[in-house]
């Protein structure tokens, strides 16, 4: 019978140890599941802001392209020449008018 008992005490010691083996692997597990979990939340929240950027896109592009600013902003960099062009050119004529006016008053 002590022969039994030490057989029995050598086989618990090792399912006690088998056990604390897998105690310890189960929270390693956990730890690296907790880990993915984290990972996880941080790619939603990711994809999150990409959809966010994506609407705001669709959005723009329903309101105007990057070509139609190009060319707006040209044509307006075009308005801006006219407009000082015809500026300088009725200042010009004013000031041939006024010169006329004043000869005429001389002779």
């Amino acid at each position: 019978m002590p022969q039994d008992a030490a057989g029995w005490e050598q086989y618990s010691r090792l399912v006690l140890q088998q056990l604390e083996s897998l105690s310890t692997g189960i929270e390693a597990l956990r730890q690296e599941l907790q880990d993915v979990k984290n990972q996880l939340t941080e790619l939603k929240a990711r994809e999150d802001r990409v959809q966010d950027i994506k609407v705001w896109k669709e959005k723009m592009d329903e309101v105007t392209s990057p070509s139609q600013i190009k060319i707006l902003v040209d044509e307006v960099e075009d308005l801006k020449l006219f407009k000082t062009k015809a500026v300088t050119i009725f200042m010009v004529v004013q000031f041939a008018m006024g010169t006329a006016i004043a000869l005429m008053g001389y002779f």
